[in-house]
């Protein structure tokens, strides 16, 4: 049995810019962190002693003597690239799917490496996250950028950029102290809109070139936010203005991104105090991020009161295999080994 933990990510500037029709014309950049809410995925060789060759574990049970005939896309391709057969998967989260923190690229990346691990190899990082790439982009032609599945792999607070099909994965280097500051002043909200990623990106990837001045200025703002975070001197509330500009920025890239209804609570956010926010991920949904000073925390819960608030810290593991006892079934081996025991 194999068990990943991989972490949710969730992305503070730059989101858009990580598409390679952007990134390979004008290069791209994000800033992101993981944090403590996790997907898990549980491998296992399966046991003979079923009618079905593979069982799979979701929000559905899928039994299956055939690959081909697996209805989950990822699943199906991640075992055919990997040449994946007779498994028991299982997959738990700590917070629901299509809600803007990267989940269906945190359980691609959590599922490869648990695949490599129940058959004895060792991969890094790097490859799992462009082996992540290659299946939600290539094999499953979904479609989104690069951000989600290296965030997953690597972990951290990271500057990622982006040029001519390859990437880099710079961490953010900034006092400990002021890090754990802004963390304290970041607070998650759930809306209970959930929504298809890929369909919000294909709206937002039409017409490129009529977003590309949006884009270009998300992309300076990078630059502006990590002199921000690493400069000990400056205000770190200008992070949250920062998150506001971009936030405006983004609505303007997709008639998908946002809504009456998240405008309603986003305005209802800085009404109560808050300096900036976004919605996470590609939009339309999910997540609510909001920048609030400790003493407005209180005013700015209240006034989202119909929401649910995710408590959360920054972490720096990126996935990890958890745990590790492969056993391959071998019917004809064992009773040989009964025999003579």
């Amino acid at each position: 049995m194999i068990i990943t933990k991989t972490p949710y990510r969730m992305s503070f500037f730059g989101g858009g810019t990580d598409v390679p029709q952007f990134f390979n014309e004008n290069g791209g950049s994000v800033i992101s962190t993981t944090f403590d809410k996790y997907s898990y995925v549980n491998v296992r060789h399966m046991p003979p002693f079923h009618s079905y060759l593979s069982e799979l574990v979701y929000n559905k049970i899928e039994r299956v003597n055939d690959v081909d005939a697996i209805v989950h896309p990822s699943i199906r391709e991640a075992m055919k690239y990997l040449d994946m057969h007779k498994i028991r998967l299982t997959y738990e989260g700590d917070l629901p799917a299509r809600t803007g923190l990267g989940t269906s690229s945190t359980f691609a990346v959590g599922m490869l490496n648990a695949f490599y691990a129940l058959k004895g190899i060792y991969v890094g990082k790097r490859k799992l996250a462009e082996d992540a790439i290659y299946l939600e982009r290539e094999l499953c032609k979904e479609n989104g950028g690069w951000q989600d599945q290296i965030a997953a792999a690597y972990g951290g607070l990271n500057r990622i950029d982006f040029k001519d099909n390859k990437f880099t994965v710079k961490p953010i280097i900034m006092d400990q102290n002021r890090k754990k500051s802004l963390n304290n002043r970041l607070l998650l909200f759930y809306t209970g809109i959930s929504r298809f990623s890929s369909d919000v990106q294909k709206d937002t990837m039409s017409n490129f070139e009529d977003k590309s001045f949006q884009l270009k200025e998300m992309l300076t703002l990078v630059d502006e936010a990590e002199k921000l975070l690493g400069d000990i001197n400056s205000d770190i509330n200008e992070f949250g203005r920062l998150l506001n500009y971009t936030w405006q920025l983004k609505r303007q890239t997709g008639s998908k991104i946002s809504s009456s209804n998240i405008d309603d609570l986003y305005k209802k956010g800085l009404d109560a105090g808050a300096l900036g926010g976004k919605l996470l991920g590609a939009g339309g949904g999910g997540f609510l991020l909001f920048y609030c000073e400790p003493d407005k925390q209180e005013s700015l819960c209240k006034a989202l009161d119909e929401l649910m608030l995710v408590p959360f810290n920054f972490e720096n593991d990126g996935t990890q295999v958890i745990y590790y006892e492969p056993v391959q079934y071998n019917p004809r081996k064992d009773f040989d080994y009964l025999l003579n025991k």
